[in-house]
């Protein structure tokens, strides 16, 4: 889910080397191993050491979680060209600054105080989903400075005790699904993480990593219906390459949380069928997530007319109760818990049903055990995907009804 917005030019300040070069990976004072190459990471705000751990079940921290928020349309910004950037071969973006990819779709920066905002609403958990390729050279060795501003943010949600989802985001450019594509797909997709689990290497359980955002072959017929069995089988590939790549990385991150998604996190029987859980060198480590924006008409449909909708009307809710219903029955009832890692209904101008329908939507998954996230995309005007929830230049909330049916919906005190 995207949306272009402005782009805005400032300056990165954030200075220090990645190189890529043989033997093993170090991060700081700490050094992990893979096997396949190195990762020398230096002033770098991350963890140095091990912080402590508590080796949880996913099940059991998913249980923790109540409400989630998307930092959408930000370190995701990707797939158009925006004014001023310079690309390098296969869509990378060069000599381009941090700040300029953070906010090429948003015209902000984040801060510390928009985490501390989202906290204090009473949002546990944020997801922050992040495009590398744009970031990354020819050997998919990502940028250093980006690196450092993704983990800033990071730590920013930290500081405040959160839960904290981080993805590959809007990366279809270089991770493909097709036979053909896969060799070179599974070496690029495998790099970037080795990157990103090496740097990360040393927080705690509350830093869940995930693998996909939506995970499909953009532009086929079967884009969102959950793909065919040559997709969804190298899909599956993926998440074995995933599991290895993170479990070998050193640190924690042997018992790491990890979180995979569904063919194009489609709710679809075919995409939820077709999802095979990678083998991993611990037992009940692993959540699945799906994504869906329903009833359509209302909830992602940009024709303003499609503005109602009613807990009473069996049709407006069975679009959701349905799926939950088949995540809960496919995964959670067999002791693999789900997150809906996307969700919301875009401003027509009808805070009111909004808020009654978030409330019915976030209450009726928490019945079932999965925990929601909103999408939140900066947007607030213009026509577009206006999932925007924080006004993030002021940390004000534009539809406090919307808010706060979403904590109660969350049990939420």
């Amino acid at each position: 889910m995207k949306k272009r917005i402005l782009i805005i030019a400032m300056a990165a300040a954030i200075g220090f080397v990645i190189a890529a070069c043989s033997g093993t990976e170090t991060n700081g004072n700490g050094t992990g191993t893979n096997g396949n190459g190195s990762v020398v990471i230096n002033n770098n705000p991350t963890y140095t050491s091990p912080q402590p751990f508590n080796d949880i079940t996913a099940a059991g921290l998913v249980a923790n979680i109540k409400i989630g928020w998307n930092l959408g349309n930000t370190f995701d910004a990707a797939g158009n060209t925006p004014t001023g950037f310079s690309w390098l071969g296969g869509g990378v973006y060069a000599n381009t600054s941090v700040s300029q990819m953070e906010g090429a779709w948003v015209n902000h920066i984040t801060t510390k105080a928009n985490i501390d905002t989202i906290k204090n609403a009473g949002f546990n958990t944020i997801r922050i989903p992040v495009t590398w390729y744009k970031a990354a050279n020819s050997n998919y060795d990502v940028r250093a400075d980006w690196m450092a501003r993704i983990t800033e943010v990071v730590n920013y949600a930290v500081a405040n005790d959160m839960y904290v989802i981080l993805n590959s985001h809007h990366d279809e450019t270089i991770f493909k699904f097709t036979n053909a594509e896969m060799e070179n797909s599974l070496r690029a997709f495998k790099r970037i993480w080795q990157h990103i689990a090496v740097n990360f290497m040393y927080y705690d359980e509350k830093l869940i990593f995930e693998g996909l955002n939506e995970p499909r072959t953009k532009g086929a017929p079967h884009e969102w219906s959950g793909g065919n069995d040559e997709e969804r089988a190298n899909l599956n590939r993926y998440y074995q390459v995933f599991v290895d790549t993170v479990r070998a990385s050193g640190g924690n991150n042997d018992k790491r949380i990890l979180m995979i998604n569904t063919y194009a996190a489609s709710a679809t029987p075919a995409a939820m069928n077709g999802l095979v859980l990678p083998d991993d060198t611990v037992e009940n480590k692993l959540v699945v997530s799906v994504h869906f924006y329903e009833p359509y008409n209302f909830a992602l449909n940009t024709n303003s007319n499609f503005n109602t909708w009613s807990r009473t009307n069996s049709s407006d809710t069975s679009a959701i109760t349905s799926r939950v219903d088949r995540a809960y029955d496919t995964f959670v009832s067999k002791g693999i818990p789900v997150i809906i890692g996307e969700f919301g209904a875009m401003n027509k101008n009808n805070e009111a049903v909004r808020a009654e329908w978030a409330e019915f939507y976030v209450s009726y998954a928490r019945e079932k055990g999965i925990p929601c996230v909103w999408w939140d995309n900066g947007g607030f005007q213009g026509d577009g995907e206006l999932f925007g929830l924080l006004n993030r230049g002021n940390n004000t909330f534009p539809f406090p009804l919307v808010r706060d049916a979403l904590m109660r919906g969350a049990g939420v005190n």
